[in-house]
């Protein structure tokens, strides 16, 4: 698979990342790299392989759920750089548009 500009700009439009000529020239090279890789990743011979369902051990890794010391609601907004309605205030995150 081949890899040109307009998927890099495609991509990038999906991600709605602004990218300059120069990175969109960089981003090319390093997605066509990452493709041939995988391709070549498809070559390999996996007949008789068992899938890996999980890599690590069986047990859980997190610790129980203990209850402990908690910030009050007024400790908690105190630390917010904005609160409104005794909630904490973000900026909004979603792109123009949607």
């Amino acid at each position: 698979m081949s890899i040109v500009i307009d998927d890099v700009r495609h991509v990038a439009a999906l991600a709605c990342l602004p990218l300059s000529g120069d990175e969109l020239k960089r981003f090319t090279s390093e997605l066509a790299r990452i493709v041939e890789y995988v391709e070549m990743l498809s070559e390999v011979d996996t007949d008789g392989v068992e899938p890996a369902v999980r890599t690590g051990g069986r047990e859980n890794p997190l610790r129980p759920d203990q209850v402990g010391e908690t910030l009050t609601h007024e400790e908690a907004l105190g630390n917010a750089p904005e609160s409104e309605s005794g909630q904490f205030r973000v900026p909004g995150f979603l792109p123009p548009g949607l």
